[in-house]
Protein backbone atom coordinates (compact mmCIF):
# COMPACT_ATOMS: atom_id res chain seq x y z
CA UNK A 1 0.00 0.00 0.00
CA UNK A 2 2.77 2.42 0.94
CA UNK A 3 4.76 1.71 -2.24
CA UNK A 4 1.60 2.13 -4.30
CA UNK A 5 0.89 5.55 -2.75
CA UNK A 6 4.46 6.68 -3.41
CA UNK A 7 4.17 5.54 -7.04
CA UNK A 8 0.88 7.38 -7.47
CA UNK A 9 2.23 10.56 -5.91
CA UNK A 10 5.23 10.44 -8.26
CA UNK A 11 2.83 10.05 -11.20
CA UNK A 12 1.19 13.34 -10.21
CA UNK A 13 4.29 15.28 -11.27
CA UNK A 14 4.25 14.42 -15.03
CA UNK A 15 0.47 14.74 -15.14
CA UNK A 16 0.60 18.26 -13.71
CA UNK A 17 3.47 19.04 -16.08
CA UNK A 18 1.42 17.99 -19.11
CA UNK A 19 -1.61 19.94 -17.87
CA UNK A 20 0.50 23.04 -17.30
CA UNK A 21 1.94 22.77 -20.82
CA UNK A 22 -1.50 22.43 -22.43
CA UNK A 23 -2.89 25.35 -20.41
CA UNK A 24 0.09 27.54 -21.28
CA UNK A 25 -0.30 26.74 -25.00
CA UNK A 26 -3.99 27.62 -24.90
CA UNK A 27 -3.26 30.85 -23.07
CA UNK A 28 -0.46 31.68 -25.51
CA UNK A 29 -2.73 31.40 -28.56
CA UNK A 30 -5.75 33.02 -26.87
CA UNK A 31 -4.64 36.54 -27.68
CA UNK A 32 -2.78 39.50 -26.29
CA UNK A 33 -4.09 40.63 -22.87
CA UNK A 34 -2.26 43.95 -23.20
CA UNK A 35 -5.09 45.31 -25.34
CA UNK A 36 -7.46 44.88 -22.36
CA UNK A 37 -5.03 46.30 -19.82
CA UNK A 38 -4.58 49.65 -21.53
CA UNK A 39 -7.18 52.23 -22.61
CA UNK A 40 -8.24 52.36 -26.25
CA UNK A 41 -6.32 55.58 -26.89
CA UNK A 42 -3.01 54.13 -25.68
CA UNK A 43 -0.10 54.70 -28.02
CA UNK A 44 1.79 51.92 -29.72
CA UNK A 45 4.82 52.84 -27.63
CA UNK A 46 2.85 52.31 -24.40
CA UNK A 47 1.59 48.96 -25.68
CA UNK A 48 5.08 47.75 -26.57
CA UNK A 49 6.49 48.98 -23.27
CA UNK A 50 3.85 47.08 -21.25
CA UNK A 51 4.29 43.96 -23.38
CA UNK A 52 8.04 44.07 -22.75
CA UNK A 53 7.59 44.56 -19.01
CA UNK A 54 5.33 41.48 -18.87
CA UNK A 55 7.69 39.41 -21.00
CA UNK A 56 5.08 38.94 -23.73
CA UNK A 57 7.47 40.06 -26.44
CA UNK A 58 9.68 37.01 -25.82
CA UNK A 59 9.44 33.87 -28.01
CA UNK A 60 7.31 30.92 -26.91
CA UNK A 61 10.07 28.81 -25.37
CA UNK A 62 11.40 31.72 -23.28
CA UNK A 63 7.92 32.55 -21.97
CA UNK A 64 7.28 28.88 -21.16
CA UNK A 65 10.60 28.53 -19.32
CA UNK A 66 9.79 31.62 -17.25
CA UNK A 67 6.33 30.21 -16.56
CA UNK A 68 7.75 26.84 -15.40
CA UNK A 69 10.30 28.51 -13.11
CA UNK A 70 7.43 30.35 -11.45
CA UNK A 71 5.27 27.21 -11.36
CA UNK A 72 7.90 25.26 -9.42
CA UNK A 73 7.71 28.04 -6.83
CA UNK A 74 3.87 28.07 -7.02
CA UNK A 75 4.08 31.54 -8.54
CA UNK A 76 1.68 31.99 -11.46
CA UNK A 77 2.36 35.67 -11.80
CA UNK A 78 0.28 38.68 -10.86
CA UNK A 79 -3.32 39.28 -11.87
CA UNK A 80 -3.56 42.56 -13.77
CA UNK A 81 -7.22 42.85 -12.70
CA UNK A 82 -6.60 42.47 -8.96
CA UNK A 83 -2.99 43.69 -9.05
CA UNK A 84 -1.73 40.91 -6.77
CA UNK A 85 -0.43 37.36 -6.93
CA UNK A 86 -2.87 35.00 -8.68
CA UNK A 87 -2.63 31.90 -6.46
CA UNK A 88 -3.81 33.54 -3.20
CA UNK A 89 -6.83 34.93 -5.06
CA UNK A 90 -7.69 31.44 -6.35
CA UNK A 91 -7.21 29.83 -2.93
CA UNK A 92 -9.41 32.51 -1.38
CA UNK A 93 -12.27 31.51 -3.70
CA UNK A 94 -11.67 27.76 -3.37
CA UNK A 95 -13.59 27.18 -0.07
CA UNK A 96 -16.82 28.51 -1.63
CA UNK A 97 -16.48 26.09 -4.55
CA UNK A 98 -15.66 23.14 -2.27
CA UNK A 99 -18.65 24.02 -0.09
CA UNK A 100 -20.97 24.00 -3.11
CA UNK A 101 -19.43 20.81 -4.52
CA UNK A 102 -19.71 19.00 -1.16
CA UNK A 103 -23.35 20.04 -0.73
CA UNK A 104 -24.13 18.93 -4.28
CA UNK A 105 -22.47 15.55 -3.73
CA UNK A 106 -24.39 15.02 -0.47
CA UNK A 107 -27.66 15.74 -2.29
CA UNK A 108 -26.64 13.39 -5.11
CA UNK A 109 -25.88 10.56 -2.66
CA UNK A 110 -29.10 11.11 -0.70
CA UNK A 111 -31.11 10.85 -3.92
CA UNK A 112 -29.12 8.19 -5.78
CA UNK A 113 -28.58 5.49 -3.16
CA UNK A 114 -32.20 4.86 -2.10
CA UNK A 115 -33.57 5.23 -5.64
CA UNK A 116 -30.83 3.02 -7.11
CA UNK A 117 -31.42 0.25 -4.53
CA UNK A 118 -35.19 0.57 -4.77
CA UNK A 119 -35.07 0.40 -8.57
CA UNK A 120 -32.87 -2.73 -8.49
CA UNK A 121 -35.01 -4.58 -5.95
CA UNK A 122 -38.20 -3.69 -7.87
CA UNK A 123 -36.90 -4.56 -11.34
CA UNK A 124 -39.34 -3.92 -14.22
CA UNK A 125 -41.91 -2.48 -11.83
CA UNK A 126 -43.46 1.01 -12.12
CA UNK A 127 -40.97 2.15 -9.49
CA UNK A 128 -38.09 0.93 -11.67
CA UNK A 129 -39.42 2.69 -14.77
CA UNK A 130 -39.99 5.88 -12.76
CA UNK A 131 -36.45 5.85 -11.35
CA UNK A 132 -34.70 5.06 -14.64
CA UNK A 133 -36.88 7.43 -16.66
CA UNK A 134 -36.42 10.19 -14.11
CA UNK A 135 -32.64 9.71 -14.10
CA UNK A 136 -32.50 10.05 -17.88
CA UNK A 137 -34.66 13.19 -17.73
CA UNK A 138 -32.59 14.87 -15.01
CA UNK A 139 -29.34 13.96 -16.75
CA UNK A 140 -30.58 15.59 -19.95
CA UNK A 141 -31.41 18.91 -18.25
CA UNK A 142 -28.71 21.58 -18.71
CA UNK A 143 -27.48 23.05 -15.43
CA UNK A 144 -28.06 26.64 -16.43
CA UNK A 145 -31.68 25.97 -17.50
CA UNK A 146 -32.49 24.05 -14.32
CA UNK A 147 -30.90 26.78 -12.20
CA UNK A 148 -32.93 29.51 -13.89
CA UNK A 149 -36.15 27.50 -13.48
CA UNK A 150 -35.44 26.98 -9.77
CA UNK A 151 -34.79 30.70 -9.34
CA UNK A 152 -38.04 31.62 -11.10
CA UNK A 153 -40.09 29.16 -9.04
CA UNK A 154 -38.58 29.17 -5.55
CA UNK A 155 -37.00 32.64 -5.43
CA UNK A 156 -39.06 34.94 -7.63
CA UNK A 157 -42.52 33.32 -7.37
CA UNK A 158 -42.51 31.72 -3.91
CA UNK A 159 -39.76 33.79 -2.28
CA UNK A 160 -38.45 30.83 -0.29
CA UNK A 161 -34.75 31.20 -1.17
CA UNK A 162 -32.41 34.05 -2.13
CA UNK A 163 -31.84 34.65 -5.83
CA UNK A 164 -28.06 34.80 -5.63
CA UNK A 165 -25.02 35.25 -3.41
CA UNK A 166 -23.46 33.30 -0.56
CA UNK A 167 -23.82 33.69 3.18
CA UNK A 168 -26.47 31.50 4.79
CA UNK A 169 -27.62 27.93 4.31
CA UNK A 170 -30.59 29.16 2.28
CA UNK A 171 -28.18 30.61 -0.31
CA UNK A 172 -26.70 27.13 -0.77
CA UNK A 173 -29.89 25.14 -1.38
CA UNK A 174 -30.75 26.05 -4.98
CA UNK A 175 -27.23 25.93 -6.47
CA UNK A 176 -26.53 22.63 -4.67
CA UNK A 177 -29.74 21.11 -6.04
CA UNK A 178 -28.92 22.41 -9.52
CA UNK A 179 -25.47 20.84 -9.45
CA UNK A 180 -26.35 17.67 -7.54
CA UNK A 181 -29.37 16.39 -9.48
CA UNK A 182 -27.43 15.70 -12.67
CA UNK A 183 -24.85 13.68 -10.75
CA UNK A 184 -27.60 11.88 -8.83
CA UNK A 185 -29.16 10.79 -12.13
CA UNK A 186 -25.95 9.14 -13.31
CA UNK A 187 -25.23 7.57 -9.92
CA UNK A 188 -28.77 6.15 -9.70
CA UNK A 189 -28.36 4.23 -12.94
CA UNK A 190 -24.94 2.94 -11.91
CA UNK A 191 -26.14 1.80 -8.48
CA UNK A 192 -29.11 0.06 -10.09
CA UNK A 193 -26.98 -1.88 -12.59
CA UNK A 194 -24.38 -2.75 -9.95
CA UNK A 195 -27.04 -3.93 -7.50
CA UNK A 196 -28.74 -6.07 -10.14
CA UNK A 197 -25.45 -7.85 -10.82
CA UNK A 198 -24.77 -8.43 -7.12
CA UNK A 199 -28.32 -9.62 -6.33
CA UNK A 200 -27.87 -12.48 -8.84
CA UNK A 201 -24.77 -13.82 -7.09
CA UNK A 202 -24.81 -17.20 -5.33
CA UNK A 203 -23.95 -15.83 -1.88
CA UNK A 204 -27.01 -13.56 -1.98
CA UNK A 205 -29.26 -16.52 -2.72
CA UNK A 206 -27.53 -18.45 0.09
CA UNK A 207 -28.15 -15.61 2.54
CA UNK A 208 -31.82 -15.54 1.58
CA UNK A 209 -32.13 -19.32 1.93
CA UNK A 210 -30.78 -19.06 5.48
CA UNK A 211 -33.76 -16.93 6.37
CA UNK A 212 -31.93 -13.62 6.71
CA UNK A 213 -34.32 -10.73 6.32
CA UNK A 214 -34.34 -9.20 2.85
CA UNK A 215 -33.55 -5.75 4.30
CA UNK A 216 -30.22 -6.99 5.73
CA UNK A 217 -29.41 -9.02 2.61
CA UNK A 218 -29.85 -5.99 0.37
CA UNK A 219 -28.30 -3.30 2.55
CA UNK A 220 -25.54 -5.22 4.35
CA UNK A 221 -24.40 -7.86 1.87
CA UNK A 222 -25.38 -6.62 -1.58
CA UNK A 223 -24.94 -2.87 -1.26
CA UNK A 224 -21.48 -3.07 0.32
CA UNK A 225 -20.18 -5.07 -2.63
CA UNK A 226 -21.94 -2.76 -5.07
CA UNK A 227 -20.09 0.25 -3.67
CA UNK A 228 -16.88 -0.25 -5.68
CA UNK A 229 -18.24 1.20 -8.95
CA UNK A 230 -20.10 3.84 -6.95
CA UNK A 231 -16.83 5.03 -5.40
CA UNK A 232 -15.31 5.11 -8.89
CA UNK A 233 -18.05 7.25 -10.37
CA UNK A 234 -18.06 9.51 -7.31
CA UNK A 235 -14.35 10.23 -7.76
CA UNK A 236 -14.76 10.75 -11.50
CA UNK A 237 -17.69 13.09 -10.87
CA UNK A 238 -15.33 15.41 -9.02
CA UNK A 239 -14.25 16.88 -12.34
CA UNK A 240 -17.90 17.15 -13.35
CA UNK A 241 -18.70 18.92 -10.08
CA UNK A 242 -15.88 21.42 -10.47
CA UNK A 243 -16.69 21.92 -14.14
CA UNK A 244 -20.39 22.25 -13.38
CA UNK A 245 -19.69 25.00 -10.88
CA UNK A 246 -18.44 27.18 -13.74
CA UNK A 247 -22.01 27.52 -14.99
CA UNK A 248 -23.85 27.14 -11.69
CA UNK A 249 -21.77 29.76 -9.89
CA UNK A 250 -22.38 32.19 -12.75
CA UNK A 251 -26.16 31.64 -12.70
CA UNK A 252 -26.40 32.09 -8.91
CA UNK A 253 -23.57 34.67 -8.58
CA UNK A 254 -21.85 32.26 -6.20
CA UNK A 255 -18.44 33.78 -5.34
CA UNK A 256 -16.39 30.67 -5.99
CA UNK A 257 -13.59 29.47 -8.21
CA UNK A 258 -15.89 28.84 -11.16
CA UNK A 259 -17.15 32.41 -11.30
CA UNK A 260 -13.59 33.69 -10.89
CA UNK A 261 -12.38 31.53 -13.79
CA UNK A 262 -15.19 32.69 -16.10
CA UNK A 263 -14.40 36.32 -15.33
CA UNK A 264 -10.68 35.70 -15.85
CA UNK A 265 -11.29 34.11 -19.26
CA UNK A 266 -13.52 37.01 -20.33
CA UNK A 267 -10.90 39.57 -19.29
CA UNK A 268 -7.92 37.45 -20.41
CA UNK A 269 -6.44 37.51 -16.94
CA UNK A 270 -4.10 34.67 -17.79
CA UNK A 271 -2.41 34.38 -14.39
CA UNK A 272 -5.79 33.65 -12.78
CA UNK A 273 -6.70 31.18 -15.55
CA UNK A 274 -3.47 29.22 -15.17
CA UNK A 275 -3.64 29.14 -11.36
CA UNK A 276 -7.32 28.10 -11.39
CA UNK A 277 -6.82 25.24 -13.85
CA UNK A 278 -3.77 24.01 -11.93
CA UNK A 279 -5.70 23.94 -8.63
CA UNK A 280 -8.69 22.19 -10.24
CA UNK A 281 -6.42 19.56 -11.82
CA UNK A 282 -4.72 18.91 -8.48
CA UNK A 283 -8.09 18.41 -6.75
CA UNK A 284 -9.25 15.93 -9.41
CA UNK A 285 -6.00 13.93 -9.14
CA UNK A 286 -6.27 13.92 -5.35
CA UNK A 287 -9.85 12.61 -5.47
CA UNK A 288 -8.83 9.79 -7.83
CA UNK A 289 -6.09 8.80 -5.38
CA UNK A 290 -8.60 8.86 -2.52
CA UNK A 291 -10.91 6.58 -4.51
CA UNK A 292 -8.11 4.01 -4.90
CA UNK A 293 -7.56 4.04 -1.14
CA UNK A 294 -11.28 3.54 -0.51
CA UNK A 295 -11.24 0.46 -2.78
CA UNK A 296 -8.91 -1.28 -0.33
CA UNK A 297 -11.10 -0.30 2.63
CA UNK A 298 -14.31 -1.57 0.97
CA UNK A 299 -12.78 -4.78 -0.40
CA UNK A 300 -9.60 -6.04 1.32
CA UNK A 301 -9.17 -8.60 -1.49
CA UNK A 302 -8.08 -5.85 -3.88
CA UNK A 303 -4.32 -5.91 -4.44
CA UNK A 304 -2.30 -2.96 -5.71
Amino acid sequence: MGKYLIRRLLQVIPVLFIISFVVFCLVFVAGDPVALMLPEDASQEDIEQLRESLGLNEPFHIQYFTYMVGLVQLDFGDSFRYNQSALPIVLERLPATLELAAAAMIIAIIIAIPFGIWSATKKNSPVDFLATGGSVLWKAMPNFWLGIMLILLFSVTLGWFPVSGRGTLSHLVLPAITLGTGIAAEMTRLIRSSMLEILNQDYIRTAKSKGIRNFFVVNKHAFRNALIPVVTITALQTSTLVGGTLVTETVFSWPGLGQLLIQAVNTRDMAIVQASVFVIAFIVILMNLLADILYKILDPRIKY
